[in-house]
């Protein structure tokens, strides 16, 4: 199942990209593990790596061992708007389950005596 996110933006890598790190806004991921968990091919990653470097979309946050860690730039105006965008499409989708749910009936309890 797409992600709301890709939905409305579009299902491309740096999207895919996008998605995985507004989901995981708070943590650091080297790029083995972004590629994976963005369903993207590391080939791939890597042909887009500079333009969200250059965007400052992604920053690196430190080293483990030979590993580099790379976050969401959250303190990037863009990435903020894109924070927003995320969290309004999650609210909006919210609102009509509960709507959808309200407006279900209720199923009887049945009772054996």
């Amino acid at each position: 199942m797409r992600s709301l996110f890709i939905e409305f933006m579009g299902d491309s890598p740096v999207v895919r990209v996008l998605d995985y790190l507004l989901t995981e806004r708070n943590l650091d991921f080297s790029i083995t593990d972004l590629a994976e968990n963005a369903n993207i091919g590391r080939a791939t990653l890597y042909r887009i790596w500079g333009t969200l470097i250059k965007n400052k979309i992604i920053i690196h946050t430190r080293e483990i061992g030979k590993a580099k860690l790379y976050k969401l730039n959250t303190e990037n105006p863009k990435i903020k708007k894109l924070m927003e965008l995320d969290d309004m499409l999650i609210l909006d989708e919210l609102k009509k389950r509960t709507e959808k749910a309200k407006a279900a009936p209720m199923p009887q309890l049945q009772i054996s005596s």
